[in-house]
């Protein structure tokens, strides 16, 4: 026998509101059994003292059902505040971002008129990268924002995605990476994709630069099934599917986490529209059909879409996406007419729930793998200074200890020193890699070279250099 499940719903803002009570409409007229806990996030929430824009009970609630279900909502410009959308993301640990962008009739683009069907998947590292917000100024000119991409996290992402192909009985799966350039970041994301891509031979794994990928998306999308990508990567290539299908309101959101995941409206708040009933619900409606499926809903998903499919067939469609010279319908309009295309008296076969609500852990979850065998053969040291590389140079060999060599001198990412090019432009920032000549040093040795350069240089930061089994773990400078 069917049961109800309860899930949180955050209204959201602008539009919000309007979008949502529309899908939660179509969601009452195809019986779908859940039971909504309403929170309070976003906008006005943040503006009354709450950083996270969630008020506790609000996050009480999500962590003790599992799944949020959310409109667009605002980050207060100007503020220095974080995202409130990446903040939840981040917090509950919804590691992919599961994205699907498909070809809909009466929706024109350049590709719907040309009749190339498009059906791409895109799985986002979602919690990673830059979006870390590691930022600091090293000098009155310099900014610097750490990219972590961690073994554990590529690996947590990779198997959603190789998971979530194989059960879509996907023809190929490509990983997008900049690893040409960033060899040990994208490099760790791509080695970590080709392992486990070990696990699923049926499906067919490949790579693609992705610069080189946006272009081929523009040029062949159809080529395409499931595409996974780190998060900077992924949240610029996905607005890009998006306009490749009609815009982000045909782009629906799923963020998976192993304890809670988050669906959502990716599109903007659209405050211009608020109130004036044209808002466009389908980007909102498609994320919860994802929810729908993600619970084991499967036929009421199918009776909505269904009925999505045949309104916008007949040509009935919101402002935004009505051909000039033809009568758009009103949020309202467009609600009702998605109903009237529901199947009448359809039933749902029994629905066993898979999803049962998260256990809130006593202690923060550690995620390692196992650890090679380490050693420090080194130091970066990174300083403020305005002195030209040769005069860097000699300052620094005169602070060293016996036993440690100055072997390169870098600025911006170029070698300066020993040997560069005079039209190589430099800044008030260098990093310095300092080497053991004796064999691996502890940290605490390290750290006391660094000090002997603080005394004479600026020192912003440091990079311990790391051997892992015996392979380098730190990259080499442009031109070394």
């Amino acid at each position: 026998m069917s049961k109800r499940l309860t899930l949180a719903v955050a209204r959201g803002d602008g539009i919000g509101p309007e979008i949502m009570g529309a899908v939660l409409k179509i969601f009452d007229a195809a019986r779908v059994p859940l039971d909504y806990k309403f929170v309070d996030m976003g906008k006005d929430i943040y503006l009354s003292g709450r950083s996270n824009g969630m008020t506790p009970e609000a996050q009480n609630t999500v962590e003790s059902v599992g799944i949020l279900f959310k409109g667009p909502m605002e980050t207060p410009k100007g503020t220095g505040v974080k995202s409130i959308n990446v903040t939840a993301r981040k917090v509950w640990n919804t590691f992919a971002n599961k994205r699907v962008f498909k070809t809909y009739p009466g929706v024109e683009t350049v590709f719907s008129k040309a009749k190339i069907p498009i059906d791409i998947t895109m799985v986002r590292e979602n919690i990673e990268d830059t979006y870390g917000g590691i930022e600091h100024m090293q000098s009155h000119d310099v900014a610097q924002c750490r990219r972590l991409i961690t073994r554990p996290g590529s690996l947590q992402v990779h198997r959603y995605a190789f998971d979530m192909a194989a059960k879509k009985n996907a023809r190929r799966i490509t990983c997008a990476h900049k690893a040409n350039i960033m060899k040990l970041t994208d490099g760790l994301f791509l080695e970590t994709f080709y392992q486990v891509a070990k696990e699923y031979p049926q499906i067919k794994a490949d790579d693609v630069i992705v610069d080189d990928m946006a272009m081929k998306l523009v040029a062949t999308p159809d080529k395409f099934d499931v595409v996974v990508i780190p998060n900077l990567q992924g949240d610029i290539l996905s607005d890009l599917c998006a306009g490749l299908v009609g815009g982000l309101g045909m782009a629906p959101s799923a963020n998976i986490g192993e304890n809670i995941s988050i669906f959502e409206a990716v599109h903007g708040t659209a405050p211009d529209l608020v109130g004036k009933n044209l808002a466009n619900p389908n980007a909102l409606l498609l994320s919860g059909l994802m929810l729908l499926r993600h619970l084991d809903l499967d036929e009421h998903s199918e009776w909505i879409h269904k009925a999505l499919v045949k309104t916008l067939e007949a040509g009935e469609t919101t402002r935004d996406l009505t051909p000039a010279g033809r009568k758009h319908l009103t949020t309202d309009e467009y609600t009702q007419a998605i109903i009237s295309k529901l199947p009448a008296n359809a039933t749902a076969k029994p629905v066993f729930f898979s999803h049962t609500p998260p256990v809130k852990p006593t202690k923060h979850i550690l995620n390692v793998t196992k650890r090679p065998e380490t050693k420090n053969v080194g130091v970066d040291i990174f300083m403020d200074t305005e002195l030209r590389a040769n005069e860097l140079a000699e300052t620094i060999q005169k602070q060293l200890p016996k036993g440690y060599k100055l072997t390169m001198l870098s600025n911006r990412g170029t070698q300066v020193w020993p040997t560069s090019s005079m039209f190589t432009e430099c800044v008030n920032h260098y990093r310095g890699r300092i080497e053991s000549e004796t064999g691996p040093k502890e940290v605490s040795e390290l750290l006391q070279v660094a000090a002997k350069v603080s005394e004479k240089l600026r020192v912003c930061s440091l990079e311990m250099l790391l051997t892992l089994d015996g392979k380098k773990g730190f990259s080499l400078a442009q031109g070394q």
